[in-house]
């Protein structure tokens, strides 16, 4: 690797999306550094996908195989990563020409581990028609001063405005499949946890689609639900292993557990009922609010 230009990996995982992954690999061949590699990792589409990713010939590397989640498109396409910097882009989503080349230099010049970019939402105004939308511009620590505790309440940006050290993906491990759909938000927790230091990149250099129809939809309310419920369980238990359940981290478990209880209320009484009794040990003055109702 030539040290004062490392190589940087643009991870494409793709399940069938045809529609968009043509502009999104456009956009990531576009980037203005010079040492990008771009991977595309087809996850068994049966849409169109697979014959747009041929006609890139060697200007990418590509893979096809069985419909596994996007957590194993994107394993599989570290694996085959040479790069020393990862970015992870969702085939419908779109990087500016200057995303790679401005999170690198934020990386190399902070010694940091994650670059995190502003981002601009395109809103779906009618079937496969985007606008412009909200910019996100938010830092982790408008959330929050520690970043484990931002990023697992309130902060999230989508993979498209990150860049991972390599060698802090290492560190992390897998993309958690089982956590589906929230595998991006944990793998980004994951980051704070292994101990990651983060950079804010000013400037919109990721676009991230809003789908509005229903065929379009990325997550069930209760599948969502029931992801949160499974981290927080999971990273309570970590937490109380190393002593590290302050108050802090008990408010930050309340109000995750409140939303989870909130979303399962109607849908999964076993699993409700879990979150409902965490929020009581935590928090045992606090009430839920489910359709305007207090929760008994």
């Amino acid at each position: 690797m030539n040290d004062a230009c490392p190589l940087v990996s643009i991870i494409i995982p793709c399940h069938n999306g045809g529609s968009y992954l043509q502009k999104t690999v456009e956009s990531a061949l576009r980037q203005t550094y010079p040492r990008v590699e771009t991977i595309v990792v087809d996850d068994g589409s049966t849409d169109a996908s697979p014959a747009i990713i041929a006609s890139f010939g060697d200007r990418i590397l590509s893979t096809l195989g069985p419909n596994m989640g996007a957590a194993s498109a994107r394993n599989t396409g570290t694996a085959l990563a040479k790069g020393g910097f990862l970015l992870y882009l969702d085939a419908d989503d779109l990087l500016a020409p200057e995303a790679v080349v401005t999170r690198v230099e934020a990386l190399t010049s902070t010694g940091a581990d994650v670059a995190y970019a502003d981002w601009q939402k395109l809103d779906e105004t009618l079937p496969g028609v985007f606008q412009p939308g909200e910019k996100m511009q938010r830092r982790i620590e408008d959330v929050h001063q520690v970043p484990e505790l931002a990023l697992f309440t309130e902060f999230w940006c989508p993979p498209a405005a990150l860049l991972y050290r390599r060698s802090l993906v290492d560190r992390i491990g897998e993309w958690r499949q089982d956590l589906a759909p929230i595998e991006d938000a944990r793998f980004l927790l994951d980051a704070a946890l292994a101990g990651g230091a983060f950079v804010h990149v000013p400037g919109v250099t990721a676009h991230y689609r809003i789908f509005h129809g229903p065929s379009h939809s990325r997550r069930s309310p209760i599948t969502f639900a029931s992801a949160v419920l499974r981290n927080a369980l999971e990273l309570e238990t970590r937490w109380r292993e190393v002593d590290r359940l302050d108050l802090a981290h008990q408010t930050a478990l309340l109000s995750v557990y409140g939303f989870s209880a909130r979303g399962l209320f109607r849908h999964s009484p076993e699993q409700f009922n879990v979150a409902l009794a965490h929020c009581k040990r935590l928090g045992p003055n606090q009430r839920l609010m489910a359709s305007g109702r207090g929760i008994p």
